[in-house]
């Protein structure tokens, strides 16, 4: 028997057997011949949650990594459902090309990444389903399905979670490619605080990272540059020692130090955002949205109105102040405009996102619990992808359209063929 296990070993199952479609019309074949087994598709296995897991039939998509087409004229470029952020980013470039916004890691496939609702910053800006117009689908009876921006499910499309059928093929709609200046430096968390507003209406992308147990932050500013800018990357050592050694190799060691010395932490964590130093840089979008992340960590991140801001950090630090835990990893905030897609974490809302992680040796439960019932307090929705134990019941009252969802997917698979103990979960 196969086993298969997420990026971070959050999930482990064993799968009747595994799949490797070429094209949709393998992916047709396969579920035709599914014979009653549950069938779902994974694509880098990067969500922490069961999304993507079955005992059934698992469709790896790694061989679908291809672009199928692209159109000069308007800027779309039609891909194959399996191809990853990371080999799509250059492929886009050379046709003078990128996606408008980008999450802060790439080894996603587009299909995971559309359908779990992944998303960068950018106060004007939306996760990548907004570049999305149009979606393929097979759907349970083995058909192909084609929803595009003229057909009454495309809002459901865009963010399907895998529940209305294998996504095969993704249209996305993608803007001329663009260099962006970085700049990046620590501040004192108050002052973030203080002037969240303008960081994030005065720059294209904004970003921080909140050092618990301090008052200290790093904070990430991308702006598009005016046209015949040259590039500045960071040089080689730099980029070595900032991005490789302290962030991954470095960081590596000290957590698996603090696992067992966590009293350590708050002292780890005074030191590290000490020494963090200011750079700017220019160089293509994608290696500026991007991040080199080899260290393995479990997940939960949960949008909340961007007004809320201030008091959910200020109910995290109490959290860490009463002494319940100490946390090694930095607390990510970023923050995206409303939307229309129904499930997206943005549909009809500002939103800032706020990230907390725990290295994967350590036990998370007990620090997510906590930061999910602050994040619930100020209506906050869970990534699709990342820890929550949020059900159904609770959905219902956050997505004003999660009952039409719910309804095409009633439509499109009756009997339930993509399902799976998650989709059980949140969408009843």
């Amino acid at each position: 028997m196969t086993t298969w296990t997420n990026w971070s070993r959050s999930v482990e199952t064993h799968p009747v057997r595994v799949e490797h479609p070429a094209s949709t019309a393998d992916v047709q074949r396969i579920v035709r011949e599914a014979g009653g087994l549950k069938v779902k598709a994974v694509g880098a296995s990067h969500s922490f949650t069961p999304i993507a897991a079955t005992d059934g039939v698992l469709l790896r998509l790694d061989r679908m990594n291809r672009i199928v087409a692209h159109d000069s004229a308007t800027s779309r470029v039609r891909v194959q459902a399996g191809i990853s952020l990371h080999d799509l980013n250059p492929q886009l470039k050379a046709r003078g090309l990128a996606l408008p916004n980008l999450g802060d890691v790439d080894p996603q496939s587009v299909a995971g990444a559309v359908s779990t609702g992944t998303h960068g910053t950018g106060g004007k800006l939306f996760g990548i389903s907004a570049a999305v117009v149009a979606v393929q689908l097979v759907t349970a009876d083995g058909d192909v399905l084609e929803i595009d921006e003229s057909h009454p499910w495309f809002g459901a499309a865009r963010v399907t979670l895998g529940a209305l059928g294998i996504v095969t093929e993704v249209t996305l709609q993608c803007v001329p490619a663009f260099l962006l200046h970085a700049r990046e430096e620590p501040m004192a968390l108050p002052d973030v605080l203080d002037q969240v507003d303008a960081l994030v209406d005065d720059n294209d992308h904004f970003e921080f990272y909140w050092f618990p147990h301090t008052e200290k932050a790093l904070t990430k500013r991308n702006n598009r540059v005016a046209e015949g800018t040259e590039r500045r990357p960071v040089g080689r050592f730099r980029h070595w020692l900032d991005d490789e050694f302290l962030s991954n190799t470095v960081f590596e060691g000290l957590n698996r130090v603090v696992a067992r010395k966590r009293s350590w932490i708050p002292r780890v964590n005074s030191v590290a955002a000490s020494v963090l130093s200011a750079r700017e840089y220019v160089d293509d979008s994608f290696n500026v949205f991007v991040s080199s992340r080899t260290v393995r960590f479990r997940e939960s991140e949960f949008a909340m109105p961007r007004e809320a801001l201030p008091l959910v950090l200020a109910e995290l630090k109490a959290w860490f102040g009463a002494g319940h835990e100490n946390i090694s990893f930095p607390i990510e905030v970023r923050f995206t405009a409303a939307d229309d897609v129904w499930l997206s974490t943005g549909h009809e809302r500002d939103n800032c996102y706020v990230a907390v992680h725990q290295y994967w040796r350590s036990d998370y439960q007990a620090y997510f619990a906590a930061a999910q019932d602050i994040f619930t307090a100020h209506e906050g929705r869970p990534h699709w992808g990342k820890l929550h134990t949020l059900d159904a019941s609770y959905f219902a009252e956050r997505y004003a359209r999660f009952g039409d969802f719910v309804g095409v997917r009633d439509e499109l698979d009756p009997h339930r063929t993509f399902t799976n103990d998650y989709l059980d979960q949140v969408l009843g």
